[in-house]
């Protein structure tokens, strides 16, 4: 991985899209700093930035949830690993949840990680859930945006806090549940609609035998039913160990296989054209309420306006979008 001299003048946006795409360290880490940076002196090059590296990105969008205690970071520390020996580089975006008191994040993914974390092919970045229930902050797109441009891999970890987090799937291209042995039944499994969204499913702590292999059954099952995102495909369900490296050969594969066959009936292309258009959709709708987002399906049509732009990042496209919601309430006097 490229590194640069510290002290370095600030870039411009385009000059420093292209750092980010050459994969500099230094370079990801200012372009970060740059989308979360929330300032309105400093907006503008924020969105120059995300134009200039729009639809550039090479890194395949994977996420990992779970529910609290699965295992989700000791398991992406051994895919961290495992990515490593293959020489494929990774980007990593650990989502915390926030106090309620002070507004900081616990950051415990630094603590967990391990060795990969200090990889020069690995760069991870902490956020911070703040208020949002889906456990994905407002910054957490464009971040990922960022990233991707850079490495070959990146991963969106989630705090694990239930059905709100099928949110993550407007910003990935594959989604992997970490499941907990003796966690449920099908029932609860069902209650909880988390066999609606994944594409892989992997059954932690394999070691504890009997329990691991009825979640298993019970996972497989539900799939079965026909509850499952993509109709055309049974979503794997596998079982290993994070801990003791047991079933992350096999998970990468499975990963390698749903990318593969994503591409072969065109829906990279189609998730992440309709991901744009959901990340578009919630900016908006939290910043103007569900009136603002009617008044401008009336007045201008939202699909037809992101679909037309697909040079435009998606924060360029809510700043766009935003202004025609602010002209229309003030020339009704709002």
């Amino acid at each position: 991985m490229a590194t640069e001299p510290a002290g370095s003048p600030e870039p411009d946006p385009q000059t420093l899209a292209e750092a980010v795409l050459a994969g500099r360290r230094a370079a990801v880490s200012t372009a970060l700093n740059w989308v979360d940076d929330s300032r309105p002196t400093h907006r503008e090059r924020a969105l120059e930035l995300l134009d200039a590296l729009e639809g550039r990105g090479r890194g395949v969008r994977i996420g990992v949830t779970g529910a609290p205690g699965a295992g989700k970071s000791t398991l992406l520390d051994a895919l961290v690993a495992g990515l490593r020996r293959r020489e494929r580089t990774v980007g990593i975006l650990a989502v915390d949840p926030s106090s309620r008191r002070s507004g900081g994040a616990l950051l415990g993914d630094r603590m967990r990680l391990g060795a990969g974390a200090r990889d020069s092919g690995v760069f991870l970045r902490s956020l911070a859930a703040r208020d949002q229930l889906g456990g994905l902050s407002e910054v957490t797109g464009p971040s990922l945006d960022v990233l991707v441009a850079a490495f070959d891999a990146v991963f969106v970890e989630t705090v694990g806090v239930g059905q709100s987090e099928s949110e993550v799937t407007c910003l990935v291209d594959s989604l992997v549940f970490v499941a907990q042995p003796a966690s449920g039944d099908l029932i609860q499994f069902m209650k909880a609609g988390i066999l609606e969204w994944p594409d892989i499913f992997f059954v932690n702590k394999a070691d504890l035998g009997d329990a691991a292999e009825r979640t298993v059954a019970e996972l497989r099952a539900g799939l079965e039913l026909g509850m499952r995102r993509d109709a055309t495909r049974m979503a794997p369900v596998l079982c290993g160990s994070a801990r003791d490296g047991i079933g992350i050969d096999e998970l990468i594969a499975a990963l390698d296989a749903h990318q593969q066959h994503l591409a072969e009936r065109g829906e990279v292309a189609e998730r992440r054209r309709i991901g744009r258009l959901h990340r578009v959709r919630n900016a908006l709708a939290t910043r103007y309420g569900r009136y603002g987002l009617a008044r401008l399906n009336d007045t201008l049509g939202l699909e037809g306006f992101v679909g037309g732009r697909p040079e435009a990042s998606v924060e360029r496209l809510v700043d766009l979008l935003g202004r025609e919601i602010e002209r229309s309430f003030a020339a009704d006097g709002l």
